[in-house]
């Protein structure tokens, strides 16, 4: 079958690894994808908010399945229009999609349907969220109430942090905010895929979002993931999906806005069990590169399964044991303003040591590429252990020419715990 993919980042080059692989594809487009993607698809100029102009690219290239990778093109609606023409389509409506563009909106969701979460407040004006903040104790969490590419949050430690941040979200007309007590404990990300009836578990993984070594410095988009994530036992694992995941699909479903693709569920594990921190609705960047690393299994039946209604009908999806850490590349300046067209060398001698080198922010330049964005390349390799695939990781990372930098620590937290169970 004909599929295309959309988006041009590093979860969709590893969408577009993993699907290029499947023995029921026959052409793999992808709008407007990037130079990796370009090794595995074939790239098509559609501008992706012109929503007619990509339904009449599907009818005509005979296009069986969509699947929609980023977030503000399911916020937009695309997916309600494409399965409108009558094209399977990975990916919620817009409605459905409210669980990662607003998170007042999940929030309020939360609170109906009895899912375990943060207390706390929303906010529509300055005045109003300064006197919301007196309520809390410190640190308090600070989020922008709509889509802020990973970068929303605040972890504020005083009174002065949380009133900045609350003053950098007002400073732009329409802001709203979500207040949100802070939880204590170790984070999760759960993947479920969801027909909007049917639940597939998809993995878990851990993320690394600020920019330094150790934890430290402004949060990212994500500097690095590994998968599984061990903290998330089997057993913590069900009772998220029944206490969390379960009750919003049925309420979703309730609504009458049925949810069908990836539910990314951000987890704190707290001493009360796990509570939902946010939601997003597509695969995470970079955790869907160590998802696509670890799965042996052909992603595109399971795909096609949740754009179909069929997920009840498929074989569960078969991991590797082993696990996957990736090593996101940063250009320099970024979180700030990255440095543009800056060679990159390498790509293929950090492939020769066995990992695999997801482009994310690149463009062709000449016989090369070049950094186009802040976060560049994810460097993602397997290993027996984390501690085996973060050496092999940064092996790749070292076989690079690369302008930029990168975290050294990724996987930090679990190496610790295996030394400890050594000694």
């Amino acid at each position: 079958m004909n599929v295309l993919l959309i988006g041009s980042g590093g979860r969709e080059h590893a969408l577009a690894w993993k699907l290029a692989r499947s023995p029921l594809l026959d052409t793999l487009y992808a709008a407007p994808g990037n130079p990796g993607i370009a090794q595995v698809a074939t790239l098509v100029p559609l501008d992706v908010t012109d929503h007619a102009a990509v339904v009449r690219f599907c009818v005509e290239r005979a296009v069986k399945l969509v699947v929609v990778g980023p977030e503000a093109p399911l916020v937009a609606g695309l997916a309600d229009d494409l399965r409108a023409a009558g094209i399977a389509t990975f990916g919620p409506s817009a409605a459905a999609a409210q669980l990662e563009g607003s998170k007042g909106y999940t929030k309020d969701l939360c609170r109906e349907a009895d899912i375990p979460t943060a207390g706390y407040v929303r906010v529509t004006a300055l005045d109003e969220a300064i006197a919301a903040l007196s309520p809390f104790s410190l640190p308090v969490v600070i989020k922008a109430d709509g889509l802020a590419a990973g970068k929303g949050v605040t972890v504020a430690m005083d009174r002065a942090e949380a009133e900045a941040a609350l003053h950098a979200i007002f400073e732009k007309p329409g802001g709203e905010a979500v207040i949100e007590e802070f939880l204590a404990g170790e984070e999760a990300s759960l993947f479920v895929l969801t027909d909007g009836v049917s639940l597939l578990p998809f993995g878990s993984a851990q993320d690394h979002k600020r920019v330094g070594d150790g934890d430290t410095g402004p949060n990212t988009g994500g500097m690095g993931a590994y998968s599984p994530a061990p903290v998330l036992t089997p057993a913590l694992e069900q009772l998220a999906i029944d206490t969390i995941v379960a009750p919003t699909v049925a309420a979703m479903a309730a609504r009458g806005t049925p949810y069908s693709g990836v539910l990314y569920a951000g987890l704190m594990l707290t001493e009360r069990g796990p509570k939902l921190i946010e939601y997003n609705a597509r695969f995470g960047d970079p955790e869907c590169q160590v998802l696509m690393a670890r799965l042996d299994s052909d992603l595109l039946p399971v795909l096609l399964a949740v754009a179909q209604g069929t997920l009840a009908q498929v074989e569960p999806p078969v991991f590797s044991a082993d696990t996957a850490l990736t090593v996101v590349m940063a250009a320099p300046g970024y979180p700030g303003t990255p440095e543009t067209g800056r060679p990159i060398g390498g790509i293929d001698a950090a492939e020769a040591t066995g990992a695999t080198v997801f482009h994310a922010g690149t463009r062709s330049a000449g016989e090369g590429v070049v950094t186009a964005g802040g976060r560049v390349l994810a460097v993602t390799a397997r290993g027996a252990t984390v501690t085996a695939a973060q050496e092999a990781a940064y092996r790749s990372v070292d076989a690079l020419d690369f302008p930029g930098f990168c975290r050294r620590d990724i996987g930090w937290r679990e190496v610790a715990r295996e030394a400890a169970m050594k000694d």
